[in-house]
């Protein structure tokens, strides 16, 4: 392999571990307010890409992008309220086999609505066939879109948990839910907003990615298993290990093309996930304590 092949597939690594992480970042902002694995992540990227393209028709793209992540912002927070809040204490078996059911019947309703094309925002700047060269690499304008965005993203998210009072009170939750509400701390209501939060982030990594990647309404359930491996991979919870989590499976994924067909690129993410869960189930760079998952 030569030096500027082995740099094309570090920056193919990159832009698709950006995209698990971001995805595996939502899995960890409603994991820590509620001790769920939401397995139903991968669709608010999906319908934040879906919207978008849908919107775009009608709006310039950044307003097209913005209305997107707004109405998924609401399907979280409507999907708390009408089918999580409502339960006293769940089991974490059933909170994923009823996060899997909503993953089901949003693609269903996808399905109705888009049907089954592949769909695509035009890019943001420049055209799929123009590309920045850096040295012997040819890097898309999508491709530092996604890793720009993405990085503000965790920024903001950094700053919104660790300098406002609503990011405080929703880690107050995440350490002693009981605790909080003695405090005055209104815990149901922070758990609605670690949803909308959490489809939002989903969102907008669906309006960022959908020049690439394409979007279709089946393109969910693929980004949140990838997603859960990064957040199981990096330690439930720790989002900042979630990134590079992601970049070293979105890496490892780009050089398994090298040495196997493409059509076994999956099996990669399959594997780590199974070995991790053997080996060390609370992650690379997570707790022992993180292993064990919170009930409600």
């Amino acid at each position: 392999m030569n030096v500027d092949l082995f740099f094309q597939y570090i920056v193919a690594g990159i832009t698709y571990g950006t995209i698990y992480a971001v995805v595996a970042i939502g899995f960890n902002i409603i994991y820590n307010a509620t001790g769920i694995i939401n397995f139903a992540q991968g669709e608010f990227v999906m319908l934040g890409g879906m919207t978008a393209v849908s919107l775009h028709r009608f709006l310039p793209l950044p307003s097209a992008v913005l209305a997107a992540v707004l109405i998924t912002m609401i399907v979280g927070a409507l999907i708390e309220v009408l089918f999580i809040r409502w339960l006293h204490k769940p089991s974490v078996l059933r909170m994923i086999i009823i996060t899997i059911g909503l993953s089901i019947l949003i693609r269903e309703i996808a399905l109705h609505i888009w049907g089954e094309g592949v769909k695509a925002l035009p890019y943001f700047t420049g055209t799929s066939v123009s590309s920045i060269k850096l040295g012997g690499v040819f890097v898309s304008p999508q491709v530092i879109w996604v890793v720009g965005i993405s990085a503000v993203m965790v920024a903001l998210l950094s700053f919104f948990f660790n300098y406002t009072i609503a990011g405080r009170q929703m880690r107050a939750c995440s350490a002693n839910r009981e605790a909080a509400r003695l405090c005055g701390i209104n815990a149901k209501n922070m758990v609605t907003l670690s949803f909308a939060l959490s489809a939002a982030i989903g969102a907008l990594g669906g309006c960022i990615v959908s020049p690439i990647t394409y979007v279709q309404y089946d393109s969910g359930t693929p980004l949140a298993i990838k997603g859960f491996t990064v957040a199981i991979l990096g330690g439930l919870g720790n989002s900042f290990a979630a990134v590079a989590a992601g970049l070293l499976l979105g890496i490892l994924e780009s050089f398994s093309i090298w040495v196997m067909p493409a059509a076994y690129k999956d099996v990669i993410a399959i594997s780590i996930l199974l070995v991790i869960l053997f080996v060390r189930p609370s992650g690379l760079f997570g707790s022992r304590e993180a292993a064990s998952m919170k009930e409600f």
